[in-house]
């Protein structure tokens, strides 16, 4: 089966950030990720990551004033400084963390901004953030999210995703796939993953509704991760949903689904 990664912004959050890595080091996971590492210093997360043995498999690039209500700046033409020097930010924590992939929230398309401006805009931003990445020996991520939960995101759809990677051209871009948005947005979930698997550096879980873990929703997630397991994916699948009740407690499904 698929090795499951904790997310550790939406997982043991009745625990302070820094202690949740022990928390899901106890629960079995050997890999966490996490939307932002930016409000701590690189030694704090680095020593938990040692502590517990835990490797760090994706965290984001700045993605402007999240409690703001904002999430990512990648399309904002306004922003592209911002944008770029976020880059170099989150490029000094991937590399002191080990981090082999960031992605990219393309963001909240800003009102009365032309859609060929916004195109342009990411574009000309994911360019820069991949040459950067790769110098590093890094991958760099886009990801689909669905309009529901974030109204007037501008990328929604898996379609539209792998359209940039083209246009962008770089080796080191690949779509970051979470189950969850995708279900919302267009289903087709199998014939997805299998067409697109070779351009997708990522997965992301979560079912639906509720957004609650694999068994609580429609997806039928004990065949879907047989199906990803025969297509022969080899990296993380991040566990990025909302328990429903207890972290510990909704754990079980792994279990259920080994």
């Amino acid at each position: 089966m698929p090795r499951f990664a904790a997310n550790l912004t939406m997982l043991f959050t009745e625990r302070p950030f820094l202690d949740r890595f022990e928390a899901a080091a106890n629960a079995g996971f050997e890999a966490v990720e996490f939307l932002f590492p930016y409000a701590y210093e690189v030694s704090e997360i680095r020593s938990r990551l040692d502590q517990h043995r835990l490797q760090l498999v994706l965290h984001n690039l700045p993605a402007g004033d999240w409690d703001a209500g904002e999430r990512g700046i990648a399309c904002d033409p306004t922003r592209v400084a911002e944008f770029r020097a976020g880059v170099g930010q989150a490029l000094a924590y991937a590399q002191a963390l080990g981090v082999p992939q960031l992605n990219c929230l393309a963001g909240k398309a800003p009102a009365g901004v032309a859609e060929p401006l916004l195109h342009q805009t990411l574009v000309s931003n994911l360019r820069f953030a991949a040459a950067a990445l790769r110098q590093a020996g890094l991958r760099l991520l886009i990801e689909p999210i669905n309009p529901f939960d974030i109204p007037g995101f501008y990328l929604t759809r898996t379609d539209q995703a792998l359209a940039l990677l083209d246009e962008v051209g770089a080796d080191n871009l690949f779509v970051q796939y979470d189950i969850y948005h995708a279900q919302r947005v267009e289903g087709e979930l199998a014939a997805t993953l299998q067409r697109a698997l070779p351009r997708i550096g990522h997965i992301q879980l979560a079912d639906n509704p509720g957004r609650h873990e694999p068994g609580t929703g429609e997806i039928n997630y004990p065949w879907l991760l047989r199906h990803i397991d025969r297509l022969g994916y080899a990296g993380w699948i991040g566990c990025e949903y909302k328990p429903a009740a207890d972290t510990l407690a909704g754990l079980g499904w792994r279990r259920a689904m080994a």
